[in-house]
């Protein structure tokens, strides 16, 4: 009986959840995400200068840290949003997968500007969608542009969010490891 639950407990053990906010080694969609996502083209910058009606038609999901949050008509907020690659692996603080961080390039490839309805503990509070957080946002681009800096503008129909310190860049590979 010892044996059955002492394996019983070691394989309860080896089963590890990434949470909410992705604390593997590999990125870990959530399954709303997935589905959220199938189908969905990474965002380019440059191509959708060069054929924007053709990435009009597209649903498209990118990275971004948030650079600014204002709010929009119908109560939905006007994000600012710095955009990020996603990396192959996510850094880690030590060998336990607890430790680990969703990780994005470090360098902006583009502004990109999204209207969201950010709901619940994302809008109000310590862990709200604010300056410094990563979201992940699938949606479409819009026909309009922003009018302060003319970059493009996407209305989401999901976002996932990780509050600041809960990912990290790969500028933080000096005291972080794959």
């Amino acid at each position: 009986m010892k044996l059955r639950w002492l394996i019983a407990s070691l394989a309860l053990a080896a089963c590890h959840s990434p949470g909410p906010y992705g604390y593997s080694r590999a990125y870990s969609p959530l399954d709303a995400e997935e589905e959220a996502t199938e189908h969905a083209k990474e965002l380019d910058p440059v191509m959708i200068e060069r054929v924007p009606e053709e990435w009009k038609a597209k649903r498209v999901t990118l990275f971004g840290v948030v650079r600014g949050r204002k709010e929009a008509s119908g109560g939905q907020a006007y994000l600012t949003l710095s955009m990020r690659r996603l990396a192959d692996r996510n850094l880690c603080d030590a060998a336990d997968e607890e430790t680990c961080r969703v990780t994005v390039s470090e360098r902006e490839h583009a502004i990109v500007h999204v209207i969201a309805r950010i709901t619940g503990e994302d809008d109000l509070g310590k862990t709200s969608v604010a300056p410094g957080s990563l979201v992940r946002v699938v949606g479409r681009l819009r026909d309009d542009v922003d009018a302060e800096d003319g970059a493009p503008v996407l209305a989401a129909t999901y976002y996932r969010h990780w509050p600041r310190g809960e990912f990290v860049t790969s500028g933080d590979s000096e005291h972080m490891r794959r």
